[in-house]
This record gives C-alpha cells, sequence and structure tokens, in this order.
C-alpha cells in the first residue's frame, strides 16, 4: 500500500472518529428549548414526551407565586400568551425571581403526566430592574 493512500485512510478514520464523538457528545447534551405553547403541543402529539428533560422560556403569571420558606419550595405558573402550565421548583431562587409583573424566567426541568413543570434549575431575568425609566430620562432633559 502506498504512502499517500495510508495517509488518506488513517486521515479519513480520525474525521469519522471525531464526527461521532461530536454526535454523541450533541445527543448527551443537547436540551429541547421550547415556549409553553410548543411544549402542551408536544405533549399532546407524543404523551412519552412527559419526561424529556427540557427548557422552557416564559413569563410568570403575575399573582401565582406561593412560597413556602421551610421548604425552600415555589410554585407559580407560567406562560406565553397562548399555552400556560403550573411549575413547581424545590431551590432557591435568584434574586431577580420577584412578585414584579413581567419576570421572565427559563426554566430546566420535565412536564409530569399531572400536567406540573417540575423544575430543576430557574433561571430569572427582570428587565425593567435594568433599564432606565424613559419617564425619568425625559424630565433631566
Amino acid at each position: 500500500m502506498k504512502a499517500g493512500t495510508k495517509f488518506a485512510l488513517g486521515a479519513l478514520i480520525i474525521v469519522v472518529g471525531i464526527a461521532t464523538l461530536i454526535t454523541l457528545g450533541v445527543r448527551q447534551t443537547g436540551v429541547y428549548f421550547l415556549s409553553p405553547t410548543e411544549l402542551l403541543q408536544r405533549t399532546q402529539a407524543d404523551p412519552s414526551f412527559h419526561d424529556v428533560g427540557l427548557k422552557v422560556g416564559a413569563k410568570v403569571v403575575p399573582g401565582t407565586i406561593r412560597r413556602d420558606p421551610a421548604n425552600q419550595r415555589i410554585d407559580f405558573e407560567v406562560t406565553d400568551g397562548i399555552g400556560r402550565f403550573p411549575v413547581t421548583y424545590r431551590g432557591i431562587v435568584p434574586d431577580t425571581f420577584t412578585d414584579a409583573n413581567d419576570i421572565e424566567v427559563i426554566l430546566a426541568g420535565k412536564l409530569g403526566q399531572d400536567g406540573v413543570f417540575h423544575a430543576t434549575e430557574v433561571l430569572a431575568k427582570c428587565g425593567s430592574r435594568y433599564e432606565p425609566e424613559l419617564e425619568h430620562l425625559k424630565q433631566s432633559t
């Protein structure tokens, strides 16, 4: 076998090996990112989707936050304006997770057969906290 053929065969084996490792890595660490409506549609179409780990981006429904500080548990509902479901989380939520309106969250976890999203991670963003008030800027000029 010629040296060029050996080199090409070795390079092909390396490329196939790297492609296989990348594919396996993405499958093991890849996570769906859905809106509440998309998640509810998926679970209606395929009930086995209830036990799939995923992330959901939504807004907290104002007035639905219930805290149990003794058990470090928080229950609330999320929506994207169309789909809506309850969420339960055990742990400490970020400081930006307040009872204010328009709290945007990203949740990691699973939608259970009971229709409740069991979150393992809660990330919160409250845009109004970090953006200057327009009225205040208009008055100062």
